[in-house]
């Protein structure tokens, strides 16, 4: 495929037997021999392993010294409170635009001497473009570009990932530890983006490979492809960007609210400071016009990205459309993701999805679609 990058897990995925799709700008694994339903499967019931190398990884150090300085400025980008995160603990977090909507969704650690970032492939030169141009006078900003980023999820990734490091069952949800290992240091987060337990592992591109083989050696361990990660990440009612939001949705559009801390609203000890903030503190008070809900779609028919919705079976205006949709195999029916008019956006609401020119019932209801297993 011209023109696509390719990351340092390339040969393994052609070795594995992996379709291989654009992605990103970058040419990755959607399938390999066991299919995406079975994929998917086993990672609920398993371990599986992906390599999510596309995605950007940056460093955020303060020219001070003092990583309060860092914490206090990437407070004036995002709506989180990461002057109180502590060191070794990271927390998912929105970079915001001026019209209250989202550039991207990322995860945050905070290290000893730094904001070590974890952001979309497809949003990390917008990115880091906004960082240097917001940050340049107290921060440096540095893209990592020598590091793969390997996730192990699943209810037995802790076991697969014990004999790679043996502190690996102390760390909990949302723990980062930097640690030393036969594959050199390795940055290693509980997270993960499946709604299972499990971990991303920041590695050496010389030292991928050898990583991916010791656990793909382990029978519990199945590498992932694209595919399954997306049905994992919809069955668990998380955000993919491009689809699900953008840079005209804001966080309580998304139902994002939990992601906005206290000292950041309106009363907390540093409330706004953020771009978007006045439409971002209006709507956490007053709520917005719309809002991102889960369907369960009645039958067998999923309702996919772009369907329109409807609140009678006949007749009437859309109040919404379908952002993401397809069949959840843990849970052995469809389920949709979609932007419906908040009167409409409550829990056991009744609503219709046309689909192929048949206006289908689906139900209102709360994400996530099955709940998750994490290591609180």
């Amino acid at each position: 495929m011209a023109g696509l990058k390719r990351t340092a897990l390339y040969d393994l995925h052609i070795e594995l037997g992996a379709e291989t799709v654009p992605f990103a700008g970058y040419e990755m694994p959607v399938r390999y021999a066991l299919g995406v339903m079975r994929e998917h499967l086993h990672c609920r019931s398993s371990a599986g392993l992906f390599d999510v190398s596309h995605m950007g990884q940056i460093l955020v150090r303060p020219k001070s010294g003092d990583l309060v300085d860092a914490a206090r400025a990437f407070e004036t980008l995002v709506p989180a409170d990461l002057l109180g995160l502590k060191v070794g603990r990271q927390r998912y977090t929105l970079l915001t635009n001026e019209d209250g909507g989202i550039i991207d969704d990322l995860m945050v650690a905070k290290r000893a001497d730094h904001l070590f970032l974890v952001v979309n492939a497809a949003r990390r030169e917008v990115d880091l473009a906004h960082l240097e141009e917001r940050l340049a006078d107290t921060c440096e900003i540095e893209e990592v570009t020598d590091r793969a980023l390997l996730a192990v999820q699943g209810p037995k990734a802790e076991a697969a990932l014990e004999g790679i490091w043996s502190g690996i069952n102390c760390m909990r949800f949302m723990d980062v530890e930097t640690v030393g290992s036969e594959f050199g240091t390795l940055r290693i987060s509980r997270s993960g983006y499946t709604g299972e337990d499990g971990f991303e592992i920041s590695v050496s591109g010389q030292y991928a490979g050898p990583l991916a083989m010791a656990l793909l050696a382990q029978d519990s361990v199945e590498p992932i492809g694209l595919g399954a990660r997306d049905s994992l990440r919809l069955e668990a009612g998380l955000c993919l960007y491009g689809s699900d939001i953008d840079a005209s949705t804001s966080p309580t559009e998304a139902s994002l609210e939990w992601a906005v801390q206290k000292a950041r609203r309106a009363g907390g000890e540093r409330a706004g400071g953020f771009p978007g903030a006045g439409r971002i503190l209006r709507e956490l008070q007053h709520g917005a016009r719309r809002r991102r809900v889960g369907l369960m779609p009645e039958g067998r028919a999923p309702m996919r990205a772009g369907t329109r919705i409807y609140r009678e079976p006949h007749g009437g205006d859309s109040i919404g459309t379908v952002c993401s949709g397809g069949f959840g195999p843990s849970i052995e029916r469809p389920v949709s993701i979609a932007y419906v008019q908040s009167e409409q956006g409550h829990a056991g609401t009744t609503v219709y999805g046309e689909v192929r020119g048949r206006r289908l019932p689906a139900t209102v209801t709360e994400m996530p679609f099955r709940s998750p297993d994490f290591k609180r």
